[in-house]
């Protein structure tokens, strides 16, 4: 049962992560598109990226809350954390004026600070995946988590 809720906790943390983030660009999203826009990396894709990714967020937001995708989503959380934090340390490495979309209270968050943060959740999602799988293959999920072939 304590597998179950730490695996729900982190779920839940995720959602409340990526509808946080992806209503605060959506709500600012000149801003957000623009600030997109003065990547160097990104800015051939601004204007794709600037729909996709409050798109992507919501959508990892429904997988974690549906038990039978959750797995799913927990890899696609831990993923999208894994990309966000490699192109923070790409943009560190490369750039000296990083923009920050991130969305709300986030953008506060000074670079190193950012990294921090996402390792914690990467390190959360990975966590998760571990024992959502160990549980699913004991069988000690409840029911309405319908077993996902290969995952």
């Amino acid at each position: 049962m304590k597998k179950s809720l730490f695996i729900e906790v982190i779920a839940a943390l995720f959602m409340i992560l990526f509808l946080y983030t992806g209503v605060s660009k959506l709500m600012d999203y000149s801003v957000f598109k623009e600030q997109i826009g003065e990547s160097p990396i990104l800015e051939p894709i601004a204007s794709v990226i600037a729909i996709v990714l409050p798109l992507a967020e919501f959508v990892v937001a429904a997988m974690l809350i549906l038990p039978r995708w959750r797995l799913r989503g927990l890899w696609a959380s831990t993923g999208l954390m894994i990309l966000f934090t490699g192109y923070i340390v790409l943009m560190l490495q490369f750039s000296e004026h990083i923009p920050c979309s991130c969305g709300g209270v986030i953008a506060l968050l000074s670079w190193k600070q950012h990294i921090v943060f996402n390792s914690l959740f990467i390190l959360l999602g990975a966590t998760a995946i571990l024992l959502e799988r160990r549980s699913r293959s004991r069988g000690e999920l409840p029911a309405n988590h319908n077993m996902e072939p290969g995952l």
